[in-house]
């Protein structure tokens, strides 16, 4: 909604005109807070925001405040894995040899961090200065998905005639003589509009020297995953691609359909920032008709991976920007390249996930990350 103006089915109306035509607002777009009810995901408190341009997300309160199921005008385009979203009391951390984050992997939205991110491993906690704990160990993508957060806002806020759609809440992960870090995200959705706001923040509530890892696990479905979908991106070079990619020989460009048995093949692309310092990827159907952006800031998080998982009844793609490349947490303290928070610091991190309605608005997009640089076949 811009300038006292919504559109909707089609017709521009202002925002008096809107109000005159319906008793509640809610029947057009707006918050609801709901809590998921039945099997794993009993208990899972969650926020859906609905925009009047059909765009419908889930915001997972009880699951680190991720994203859930996603759908434009009907239309699923956030994965589902077939885990659901297992409520965080049945998960155990480093259970199957630290890949149980597997078993919370669902969503359009799975973060991995807040210390620590990428394969799990065992490093060196003596910043911490507790004898008995002289190093700690890391599960795969790290310990905060399966964090409740607290629900801090969730509604609709009108600045004149302009209404956002909001929620806005905290994740702290923390432990006795360890890390003790707060996630604050808020998410927004335009009244009337097709884009997807993530602005986060991550502070140090604690005393000690603490490493800080993050990264976004974007997960993309069918529809907008299909044999012939195109990946974009101003993709200058490959550093590291799993040994799966050789085997297989599938394109990291252009999707097949599902393959029996099909081993994850994960890429770590660089990337060129556009002229206002983000990265921008898309995923647009062969025919031209469907697709998603997503755009972020290249200095917080300058490191992507491109995930395909194209195995038949799983079919997904991972856009996942990170701040650190997929070499992982020892390797970033060995190179220098960790970020260390001290007492009060912070990160913030900005990213937006656009709904691409139309070959109109996917040959915009495509056509904005070609100027900005070509892309190796």
């Amino acid at each position: 909604m811009g300038d006292g103006v919504v559109n909707i089915f089609g017709e521009a109306l202002s925002a008096a005109a809107l109000r005159e035509r319906t008793g509640d607002l809610a029947s057009v777009a707006g918050v609801r807070e709901v809590v998921l009810g039945n099997g794993v995901e009993r208990g899972v408190r969650a926020v859906q925001l609905r925009s009047a341009a059909g765009l419908e997300v889930e915001v997972l309160v009880d699951r680190a405040l991720d994203l859930g199921a996603a759908r434009f005008r009907g239309v699923p385009f956030g994965w589902r894995s077939g885990n659901g979203f297992r409520h965080p009391g049945l998960h155990q951390n480093n259970d199957e040899g630290g890949l149980s984050w597997l078993r919370a992997l669902d969503g359009l939205l799975v973060s991995g961090g807040l210390d620590h991110t990428l394969f799990g491993n065992e490093v060196d906690a003596g910043q911490y200065g507790y004898p008995p704990k002289q190093t700690v160990s890391h599960g795969l993508h790290g310990r905060l998905t399966a964090i409740p957060g607290r629900l801090l806002e969730a509604g609709e806020i009108w600045d004149g005639d302009r209404c956002t759609l909001r929620v806005r809440g905290e994740v702290v992960q923390a432990t006795s003589f360890g890390e003790h870090l707060r996630l604050t995200r808020t998410v927004e959705v335009d009244f009337d509009g097709l884009d997807l706001r993530l602005h986060d923040v991550v502070d140090n509530l604690g005393f000690e020297r603490t490493p800080h890892m993050f990264l976004y696990h974007l997960n993309f479905g069918w529809p907008i995953v299909d044999a012939g979908t195109e990946f974009v991106a101003p993709v200058t070079g490959t550093p590291w691609r799993s040994d799966s990619c050789a085997e297989q020989g599938v394109s990291y460009r252009v999707l097949p359909d599902p393959q029996p048995g099909f081993v994850e093949q994960v890429y770590e692309h660089s990337l060129v920032a556009d002229d206002n310092g983000q990265y921008r990827v898309a995923l647009i159907r062969g025919d031209s008709t469907f697709g998603v952006e997503v755009a972020w800031d290249a200095a917080t998080m300058p490191c992507f991976f491109e995930w395909q998982n194209l195995r038949s009844g799983q079919y997904a793609v991972g856009l996942e920007p990170s701040t650190h490349h997929v070499a992982g947490d020892a390797a970033a303290r060995d190179d220098g390249s960790m970020t260390w928070l001290e007492h009060g610091e912070s990160r913030t991190y900005r990213t937006t996930i656009r709904v691409l309605d139309g070959t109109e608005a996917t040959s915009s997009a495509r056509d904005a990350i070609r100027r900005v640089s070509g892309q190796p076949d």
